[in-house]
């Protein structure tokens, strides 16, 4: 395994020249090679990986295609796609594709986890059948590179790794059965926790996957890169999750009645803009409220928007406890939407969250209101008024969503598991 400056910050030059060198090592001359990446919604020097994944195993391969692991988000428009892997990425004569989660097409099933092997996966949460599918691409090559940053994850406790298979290029049923998996959890139980029951889930999945795979594993502080690890899949992703736990957890010395979630520009609705609810629920007061600000986000989901116009934002339990109603709205809709809510409880009819959760965007009022989220002006909201009041239980966050926070003391925000 190579790993480099591991906690300490890494120059362009220096990622170049160790990544170079790594990739060199790999015995892939004339054989076919897949890397899958990320989309533009994670922080990582694409541009400089692209650069020289493409010189270095361009000339060796005898193919190189790059996949997009989308998951369920929208493809990158052309635009979007020169920002990410870099203004002259087409010169490099990879072949580029973006993940279908949607096409039958673009899929093959390489297997199924059957139900009682789900229930022993998930702690009796889950009893599904669930077949296990993902881009043909995958099968389709003599070997997989695997690459992205690791950061604390609501649905699987550590990205990266085995997550850009399920639900990165998998087939719809992965997506929804983990995403709603590491829901019925809960956020607060989940995030930055190594060994999760949907990290067992995804593992298992990865498991009927026949090809030979390479882990690429990145350690982000904001757009520092604070370490790089090459070797097998897992290796890699471990070494990385255990120093992401290091840089990218925030342990702060009590909870906040306010906080002021500031979303980075890379997200541009309010599906990935979650993640400012996501990674500060842990340190916002029972009866708090949390405010989601980004101006520049206009839509809730362009993918989903419609389901989440239907259900709403809700706790888990109000889902759970009116499942015949619910079961048939996709899980990841269900999941994204308790995510964000955050916990609480549903009994005799009558919903408590926890938490409040407001917008302040570019989403209008009415729309807010109609799926169960607080609204703010976003033009009312001065970012400078929030800043140097942590003793008043008042926390500014800017570029939140990929920094986890949580308490020193250990405290975790709980409800009754199922």
């Amino acid at each position: 395994m190579d790993a480099f400056a591991p906690g300490g910050a890494i120059r362009d030059g220096q990622l170049r020249e160790r990544l170079a060198e790594g990739l060199e090592a790999l015995s892939v001359r004339g054989e076919r090679v897949l890397v899958i990446i990320p989309d533009d919604t994670r922080t990582l020097p694409m541009p400089a990986l692209f650069q020289t994944m493409s010189e270095v195993l361009g000339s060796k391969a005898r193919e190189l295609k790059i996949l997009v692991a989308l998951g369920t988000h929208p493809p990158l428009s052309d635009q979007r796609l020169i920002a990410h892997l870099g203004p002259d990425w087409w010169k490099s004569g990879a072949h580029v594709m973006q993940h279908e989660w949607r096409d039958p097409g673009t899929l093959v099933q390489v297997g199924e986890i059957a139900r009682e092997e789900m229930e022993d996966l998930s702690g009796g949460l889950l009893s599904k059948k669930v077949p296990v599918q993902l881009n043909r691409a995958v099968l389709s090559c003599d070997l997989a590179l695997l690459v992205g940053p690791v950061f604390p994850h609501e649905v699987v406790g550590f990205s990266g790794g085995h997550k850009y298979l399920f639900p990165g290029v998998s087939g719809p049923d992965m997506v929804h059965c983990s995403h709603w998996l590491g829901a019925l959890i809960t956020n607060p139980k989940v995030n930055g926790q190594y060994d999760t029951p949907v990290r067992q889930l995804i593992e298992r999945a990865a498991s009927l996957v026949r090809t030979p795979r390479i882990g690429l594993s990145l350690v982000m502080r904001g757009h520092e890169r604070r370490g790089t690890f090459l070797a097998e899949v897992n290796k890699a992703w471990r070494a990385a999750a255990e120093l992401s736990a290091r840089v990218n957890v925030t342990w702060a010395d009590r909870s906040y009645s306010e906080i002021l979630s500031m979303a980075p520009e890379m997200y541009r609705d309010l599906w990935t803009a979650g993640k400012c609810m996501y990674k500060l629920e842990p340190v916002l007061d029972d009866g708090g409220r949390l405010i989601i600000y980004g101006p520049h986000i206009k839509e809730i989901s362009s993918t989903h928007g419609d389901w989440l116009q239907k259900v709403g934002y809700h706790v888990r339990d109000y889902f759970v406890g009116q499942w015949e109603r619910f079961k048939d709205v996709p899980w990841a809709v269900l999941a994204h939407s308790t995510h964000v809510k955050g916990i609480g409880t549903y009994r005799e009819g009558i919903e408590r969250p926890r938490v409040e959760v407001a917008l302040a965007t570019g989403i209008p009022e009415h729309l807010c209101r109609k799926v169960n989220l607080g609204y703010v002006s976003s033009e009312s909201v001065r970012p400078e008024d929030y800043q140097g009041r942590e003793g008043e239980g008042v926390l500014s966050v800017p570029d939140a969503g990929e920094t986890l926070w949580r308490r020193a003391d250990g405290f975790v925000p709980d409800v009754d598991l199922l």
